[in-house]
């Protein structure tokens, strides 16, 4: 991912959070620049068709202290005329083998519990549900304006780095 992309990534995270199942943003960070001082780059990807961005996966740091230097937050998004692809299973693969080369022996991710497909997705490529946070946050946009959601933590431990 590069800062080409950054159109496109903006408007499928605007579809994942017009969804309201997606994330408690309520619109996607307003430049690049916002976006890259929330992400590391090295682990940023996006799925390409014809040349055209149809998805994208990045990672966050969890703590800036050294113990948890091996572990990161994920998200992925698809653009919604190509889900059900294998699109976010391919970008989500693509990422495991980047940060397990660089010594990340945890991804962890926060899913809303009506998230069904993404729940299934993360699943497929080893992630688990390890504990529910209840009432974690209200929704501040949306037909769930006001309303508290619980969030399922799933993570998926390296099986190579780390041990």
């Amino acid at each position: 991912m590069d800062e080409s992309h950054w159109p496109a990534v903006q408007r499928i995270y605007q579809a994942g959070i017009d969804t309201g199942h997606a994330t408690f943003a309520d619109s996607p960070p307003a430049n690049w620049e916002v976006w890259r001082s929330h992400h590391l780059s090295d682990f940023s990807l996006v799925a390409l068709d014809d040349g055209q961005v149809i998805g994208w996966v990045a990672v966050g740091s969890v703590s800036d202290r050294c113990v948890y230097s091996g572990v990161v937050e994920e998200s992925v998004y698809i653009d919604p005329a190509a889900r059900g692809r294998g699109v976010g299973k391919r970008l989500l693969s693509g990422l495991i083998e980047r940060t397990e080369a660089r010594n990340v022996w945890t991804l962890q991710t926060g899913i809303f519990p009506e998230n069904k497909a993404s729940l299934a997705l993360h699943e497929t490529v080893g992630f688990k549900v390890v504990g529910t946070r209840h009432r974690l946050g209200k929704m501040n946009f949306g037909p769930l304006k006001g309303q508290w959601r619980d969030v399922l933590l799933l993570e998926r431990r390296s099986t190579r780095v780390g041990l």
